[in-house]
């Protein structure tokens, strides 16, 4: 029944991205509104068949591919939903959806079957470690939405073309600021994902620190995003080179979580953690 529900959900999210992307073409009130009910309806359904999966499992289901990308997506869902009510950017639907969609699909075509808890994750730094990074993914995806409408109406506005887009975008200043924000908030809880991952993996292995493929892309994804906060502080790093920072650091958040585990054997591989 949860595997069901849990699928299920990538039918609202593929609803809500069409609804939202018929808005940006036609700007439709309305198809906005549905597009946000839509994914709200089908974060509310994910999340109950998140919760039915944890009472099956036992354990915080965030173990194998299936359940990182079903979580992902649903993290996701989330912070865009807080951040289109804090913002009131219904248009940015049409570019974070897509994401939530990819994730949604994803999951729904792997096997989703409940299987025991390895041995090495049976710590409760597990779900403190996988919450606080998956928030800051999250958060990391809805900046990647607004490093692209900003390209995007930055190339309208140089271009003095004016046309679809930059009736339909917020303005530069807004979409740096959502960058800035969401920068703001991601950060540290990345900072906080890697530190108790970091005090986990001393329980787990022995030791802090093991150079291990994920550890490593860990890093580079922090490195490149404290130089990403660094540049705003002090050197007034704004606009464009911010927004394609923002681009570059959600690349290198998708390849440590997906690539690093598929592609790179190490302590963190699905495969090693009965996924």
């Amino acid at each position: 029944m949860q595997i069901a529900l849990l699928k299920a959900t990538a039918l609202f999210y593929l609803v809500g991205t069409v609804l939202y992307l018929h808005f940006i073409v036609k700007l439709s009130d309305r198809s906005a509104r549905l597009g946000r009910m839509f994914l709200l309806i089908g974060a509310i359904l994910h999340a109950a068949g998140f919760a039915a999966r944890y009472a099956e499992a036992g354990y915080l289901p965030i173990t194998s591919l299936f359940e990182s990308l079903s979580f992902f997506a649903l993290a996701t869902v989330c912070v865009f939903l807080a951040f289109e009510v804090r913002y009131g950017l219904r248009v940015m639907g049409a570019f974070v959806a897509p994401v939530v969609l990819c994730f949604g699909v994803l999951s729904a075509l792997l096997p989703g079957e409940v299987r025991p808890l390895p041995p090495v994750l049976d710590s409760w730094w597990m779900p403190v470690h996988v919450l606080l990074l998956f928030a800051g993914y999250a958060v990391f995806a809805v900046a990647f939405g607004a490093a692209i409408m900003y390209l995007l109406m930055e190339r309208e506005v140089k271009g003095k073309r004016l046309g679809v887009l930059f009736r339909r975008l917020p303005s530069l200043d807004v979409l740096d600021a959502v960058n800035s924000h969401c920068l703001k908030i991601g950060f540290p809880l990345l900072t906080l994902g890697i530190i108790t991952g970091s005090i986990w993996a001393s329980y787990a292995w022995g030791s802090y620190w093991s150079w291990d493929p994920k550890e490593v892309w860990s890093l580079g994804t922090w490195l490149l995003y404290a130089a990403l906060l660094h540049g705003r502080l002090t050197a007034g790093w704004r606009g464009r080179r911010a927004a394609i920072l923002a681009i570059v650091g959600f690349g290198t958040v998708l390849f440590t979580f997906l690539g690093v585990n598929l592609l790179l054997p190490g302590l963190h591989s699905y495969a090693n953690m009965g996924g």
